[in-house]
């Protein structure tokens, strides 16, 4: 009688709501985390269990609170669902996506660096994460190796979302101030500790995480935090040979340690275009164009692109010959161009700057890009130069994402 009602006992305290829980996979100073089993559907989840006595004895409930609000904010194919949450007398019991594949960092400790071609795949879905989370004002401020996971099918999941900061939490000057993520992947205005921006603060740590899954090893390490902060604050850091140019000149975009520094990979080459490969692809993907990082509105864009088959001299020419009845003054230098309206608008005088990237023998990429001026009179001169081009445009800047996040 006493054992039946004993078992009884430890069968009813291993579920919770509709889930039987499992053993456990995780454990930190503060939680516990374990696999359980949806009684309704069969399907496994992982539930986060937090001791309340402990959460409030360590003044952790906003810091548990941000993350539960922020999760449920951000519904996306790389980042881990939450599906609900559960509370006890005793418990906090956080419902969250199970994640079979393992950690990210894991297959590095094991196998080393990666292919330029797999890390490229990683990296993208990293970004694309990233964006949608900035674009819902939600900064992860933590983002390492050991909180990407990987599904069964290989696809990258975000997680850990425990330092993360909602827009709200932003100040009049318009940055955050609390320090917080893990020494070698922050920024170096997180260091200054005079307030930053969290999406900048982001991009960083992105800029790490694919340093390290082409080296294996991380671009800033040194047993002094002191001496790490200064490198890390100096960007001193050296690409391996075996970085392609692309990941090199996307890195490098990256880790600049002036945030105010307006980021443009260019490469100066004389009697032809500059070359572009995946990488920069990438880069102009929606998930790493770095409007999305920089610009606060996010309504008009100030740069835009599109891809020719037509040669680059050509391309020059023609946005030349269509630009000049505009009013627009032109310089060029071999394959950029600076097209400047002598007649002040609303913000000044409206300044383009031009470059055509080749990506293939047959195909260019050309990039318009606001240097100065209004960003809404940017883009109505971008739509009448485009009329003018439409035997040149191959595809216009959505047709480019599409086609470069393509296999």
């Amino acid at each position: 009688m006493y054992r039946a009602k004993r078992a009884a006992s430890l069968k009813a305290k291993r579920r919770v709501g509709k889930y039987e829980l499992g053993r456990t996979i995780g454990e930190g100073t503060f939680a516990k985390v374990r696999i359980a089993k949806n009684l309704d559907n069969g399907d496994h989840v992982a539930v986060k269990i937090l001791d309340k006595a402990k959460v409030h004895k360590n003044r952790l409930a906003e810091q548990i609170r941000r993350e539960i609000c922020t999760m449920k904010l951000i519904q996306h194919p790389n980042v881990v669902r939450l599906y609900e949450v559960m509370g006890s007398k005793t418990r906090i019991y956080i419902v969250l996506e199970f994640v079979m594949g393992g950690e990210l960092h894991d297959i590095i400790a094991t196998s080393g660096r990666l292919k330029e071609e797999e890390a490229r795949r990683y990296f993208q879905q990293l970004i694309n994460a990233v964006d949608y989370c900035h674009s819902r004002g939600v900064y992860h401020r933590d983002l390492k190796l050991e909180n990407l996971l990987l599904d069964v099918a290989g696809n990258l999941k975000i997680s850990d979302f425990g330092l993360s900061a909602l827009s709200d939490q932003v100040k009049n000057d318009g940055l955050l101030h609390t320090t917080c993520g893990t020494p070698n992947y922050v920024s170096p205005e997180v260091i200054d500790d005079k307030g930053y921006d969290g999406a900048l603060a982001d991009l960083w740590s992105c800029g790490v995480i694919l340093f390290v899954l082409l080296a294996g090893c991380l671009p800033f390490e040194d047993d002094n935090i002191a001496s790490l902060y200064k490198k890390i604050s100096e960007a001193q850091f050296t690409c391996p040979s075996w970085f392609s140019a692309g990941a090199k000149r996307l890195i490098n975009r990256i880790l600049d340690p002036n945030p105010s520094t307006e980021h443009h990979v260019t490469e100066e080459m004389e009697g032809q275009p500059a070359s572009m490969n995946a990488f920069e692809l990438i880069s102009m993907n929606k998930g790493l164009n770095l409007d999305n990082f920089f610009e606060s509105d996010k309504k008009y864009k100030r740069e835009t692109r599109f891809t020719s088959q037509c040669p680059p001299k050509e391309i020059i020419d023609r946005i030349e010959e269509a630009a000049k009845p505009l009013g627009f003054d032109i310089q060029k230098k071999n394959y950029k161009m600076l097209m400047e309206n002598p007649k002040a608008g609303r913000k000044g005088n409206l300044n383009v700057e031009t470059e055509v990237f080749q990506v293939a023998p047959s195909l260019h990429v050309v990039e318009l890009k606001k240097a100065k001026g209004d960003t809404l009179e940017f883009q109505n001169f971008y739509k009448t130069l485009s009329t003018e081009l439409k035997d040149v445009v191959w595809a216009c800047d959505d047709e480019i994402q599409d086609r470069s996040s393509s296999p």
